[in-house]
């Protein structure tokens, strides 16, 4: 199967062209942009395209990082990845960034269960403990520091992500997350035919909120 992996969900904008028959990186190009995906994906998922030496009818399935991450970057990737399903006629998948995180750390680090766990602000984070197999043990959650501290020591896991100093009683700090494409495209293969379409994982509400006393009624 061939697959097509983009990633909108942090500071990076990254696509993969993932050959899971040989089990082959055909081809990957990650930017740094911070903000700016929407403009940016096209050329890069033509950069992949063109690095692999396919074109867009040769692919059999898109994946997509569906956060937590930014709001944003979220929404662009999965309207691509569904725009690109949809005109290609084959599937879409979702991968969550905290498995990704994960599928690095046990990759490096096998054995052990890891507690992922990105920095949210606000005192809070975005945690889920997953097994030495990729498994998840827990839901995604949005979580208090304090709340998510005892994770590590309930699941004997290791810990990683920009939030596992913040579990530590450390100091917030060092670089934002980012999220292996390489990593996404292996997993987004392995999802069984027929998974839901990818939509959104957000776990927090957004910041902004509709006016409802300026709202209008509707006839």
């Amino acid at each position: 199967m061939i697959v097509l992996a983009l990633d909108t969900a942090g500071v990076n904008c990254s696509a993969a062209i993932y050959d899971s028959t040989t089990g082959t990186v055909l081809a990957e190009v990650v930017e740094t942009i911070g903000k700016g995906h929407a403009e940016r994906l096209m050329a890069i998922v033509d950069d992949a395209l063109a690095a692999a030496g396919l074109d867009l009818q040769q692919l059999q399935r898109v994946a997509v990082t569906i956060g937590p991450g930014s709001f944003t970057g979220i929404r662009v990737g999965v309207a691509a990845a569904r725009g690109f399903a949809l005109s290609l006629g084959i599937e879409a998948v979702g991968v969550t960034t905290l498995a990704a995180l994960a599928a690095r750390h046990l990759q490096a680090a096998p054995g052990r269960n890891v507690v992922v766990a990105m920095d949210a602000k606000r005192g809070e984070v975005y945690a889920q403990v997953f097994a030495p197999d990729g498994r998840a043990l827990t839901d995604a959650a949005e979580l208090a520091i304090a709340d998510a501290a005892g994770l590590p020591g309930k699941y004997g896991a290791d810990t990683t992500g920009s939030g596992a100093p913040l579990l530590r009683g450390e100091a917030a700090g060092g670089e934002p997350d980012n999220f292996p494409i390489a990593l996404v495209a292996r997993l987004a293969a392995e999802i069984p035919a027929g998974a839901e379409r990818p939509r959104p994982l957000y776990l927090r509400a957004p910041d902004a909120k509709p006016q409802s006393g300026f709202a209008l009624s509707r006839v």
